[in-house]
């Protein structure tokens, strides 16, 4: 007797089902965004933050800090940590011109130098030389005579421009709290903390302007130096 047999469809997905292959496309697409987003968008936001945050890149566009600057000099800052605690006479500071210090000339100079390196904030910076600090009394009698902080007298001869009198203009200036009192290095072509005594901060920088320590000229790279050396002249004379 034979006996019916029944063809029966067993419920078997396969492997490669359509859904299955789907999942694993999307899959697929996720780690390549991933990977794009590990490989560019992470390197190139560690890039802005260390551009923006941590350091600052500048042109020299005067002639206001020769023979340490010349133009077209490129520097780089460091941004990190300003304050009257950290700042240090001698060093070479970077500031946001807050007090509108630059001429019209000066700021179409400065507007080209920043706008080389992709800096279009709407600000305008200055370079200049760091040297008086908070309660610091800055004064020089002029006519060659050597600046003094405090009453000791700066041998200012590793950093000024030779030829250059440390300032042909006397002046004295106590420096205002949470201020700085800045000097160009080629004293007399230099509009600086001197000629702004009537700005109502007697001519000095706030900190709160300074925007970056500057740490090297790093192009040309012929001209490649760093910018630390000019410490040592107010350490010598015990400051």
């Amino acid at each position: 007797m034979s006996t019916a047999k029944h063809s029966r469809r067993e419920n078997y997905i396969p492997a490669h089902s359509t859904g299955e292959r789907h999942y694993r496309a999307s899959e697929r697409r996720l780690m390549g965004a991933l990977d794009w987003l590990f490989y560019f968008v992470v390197p190139m936001a560690i890039v802005l933050v260390l551009r923006f945050v941590v350091f600052g890149l500048f042109i020299i566009p005067s002639a206001s800090m020769e023979n340490t600057l010349m133009i077209g000099d490129r520097i780089i800052t460091n941004n990190l940590n300003i304050s009257s605690q950290t700042l240090k006479r001698g060093q070479v500071i970077v500031f946001a011109d807050n007090s509108h210090w630059l001429t019209a000339q000066d700021m179409n100079e400065a507007a080209s130098s920043t706008h080389s390196f992709g800096i279009d904030s709407g600000k305008l910076f200055l370079v200049k030389r760091l040297i008086g600090l908070p309660g610091d009394v800055v004064a020089c009698d002029g006519g060659g005579a050597p600046v003094t902080v405090n009453g000791q007298a700066i041998d200012e001869s590793s950093y000024l421009k030779p030829g250059v009198a440390p300032s042909d203009e006397a002046f004295s200036v106590t420096v205002p709290p949470d201020s700085v009192f800045v000097m160009g290095d080629n004293r007399s072509n230099s509009a600086d903390s001197r000629f702004h005594q009537d700005d109502g901060n007697s001519g000095c920088v706030r900190i709160s302007s300074v925007t970056g320590v500057a740490m090297a000229v790093f192009w040309p790279s012929s001209d490649w130096k760093t910018l630390n050396a000019g410490r040592q002249a107010f350490e010598s004379a015990g400051l």
